[in-house]
């Protein structure tokens, strides 16, 4: 045995299979204490499947277990595992594969928002970022494993014929969403801007390029919000970045769960709109909680969005306008999920619980 395997401890010696975790859902009707027990399955699931063999280098190991397994609200993933339970969906064992590659794919835009090039934080979670604990380069490779892991679960996943063609789909929309006309294309852009308004580039630019690339209409609806068409662009260009940034990954948290519960192509479609919805109103929320909350209770800095000249709600809107236009989302947002409620009360459970995240979305504290 060579002296690397003798280093290895035993956390990581062996992953357990998905395959053999309870399959039921937990019986409770509180929606808090059903959020509670969602995030403890989510968090068995990760700890099951975050093990390595011996070619896996210890310290990529070790930073990679840090920041997926940090305590963490779990949201993408228990967004996937309601859906799924409001599809009709009843074996967690079919999802779990989602439940991993979600966290999976979340944790790595984390490592990777936090490092000098990007956001440049030192807090996440309330621990120090993965750069910080570790450094760059195994923070850069960290997410990088991160990434592929969560579709290497999927995969794994798929050899079950009965899921098969479901995780091929979800690989795909999974992939999409977080990829660069998703969150991935939205981080882009939200560098871009900042970059601009640092003098690293040409903020005129991006905005005449979003006035060239918007539907028809979509510049006139926002005309009506602020009475000047650069700022009217300016405004679309903020949704925008948010609904790729944050709202992708949401509306496919949900949309997976639809799927792998076998939903019609309209419940998906519903669904996924709703999880845009709830991804924008989660930004907005935390483009607020940079302004007004407390880095004690946020586990992370807070006033840096100004510094880095972030475009966010607050900075074009002002605070109390962002309160209501973060009210205005989650109101858009209930309504749509709720007109199409006959087809989801089966499980009112589950559609009372996608109804409660949204507002745990725009009034957390953290």
């Amino acid at each position: 045995m060579n002296a690397d395997a003798n280093q290895r401890t035993e956390p990581w010696a062996e992953s357990r299979p998905l395959n053999d975790v309870p399959a039921g859902f937990p019986v409770v009707s509180d929606c808090v204490e059903y959020l509670s027990e969602l995030r403890t399955i989510v968090d068995d699931l990760l700890e099951r499947r975050l093990h390595f063999p011996k070619d896996c280098p210890n310290r990529l190991a070790e930073a990679m277990r840090y920041s997926l397994l940090a305590p963490g609200k779990r949201l993408r993933p228990i967004l996937a595992l309601v859906a799924y339970e409001l599809c009709s969906g009843t074996d967690i064992k079919e999802i779990a594969p989602v439940c991993v590659a979600l966290e999976a794919v979340h944790t790595y835009s984390l490592i990777h928002d936090d490092l000098p090039a990007m956001d440049d934080d030192d807090l996440r979670r309330g621990r120090p970022t993965c750069h910080r604990q570790f450094d760059e380069a195994t923070a850069i490779l960290a997410g990088d494993a991160l990434l592929t892991f969560a579709f290497e679960v999927l995969s794994e996943g798929a050899e079950n014929p009965e899921t098969a063609s479901r995780l091929l789909e979800a690989t795909r929309i999974l992939s999409h969403a977080a990829g660069a006309t998703g969150m991935v294309g939205g981080q882009a852009d939200d560098v871009l801007w900042s970059s601009a308004c640092q003098g690293g580039g040409d903020a005129h630019k991006l905005i005449d390029e979003t006035i060239a690339d918007a539907a028809e209409g979509e510049i006139d609806d926002v005309i009506t919000e602020t009475g000047d068409v650069r700022k009217s662009a300016i405004s679309l260009l903020l949704k925008k970045i948010h609904r790729r940034k944050t709202g992708a990954l949401f509306g496919a948290a949900v949309e997976l769960g639809a799927l792998m519960g076998e939903a019609s192509v309209e419940t998906r479609v519903t669904l996924r709109r709703f999880g845009y919805d709830l991804g924008l109103a989660f930004q907005i929320a935390d483009d607020l909680l940079d302004v007004v909350g407390d880095e004690a209770a946020m586990g992370k800095n807070v006033h840096k969005d100004a510094d880095a000249n972030k475009l966010t709600f607050p900075a074009l809107y002002g605070v109390e306008a962002t309160r209501e236009k973060l009210a205005l989302v989650v109101s858009q947002a209930k309504s749509s999920l709720l007109e199409r409620s006959c087809e989801l009360e089966r499980r009112p459970r589950a559609l009372e619980t996608l109804l409660y995240l949204i507002d745990f979305a725009a009034g957390r504290e953290k």
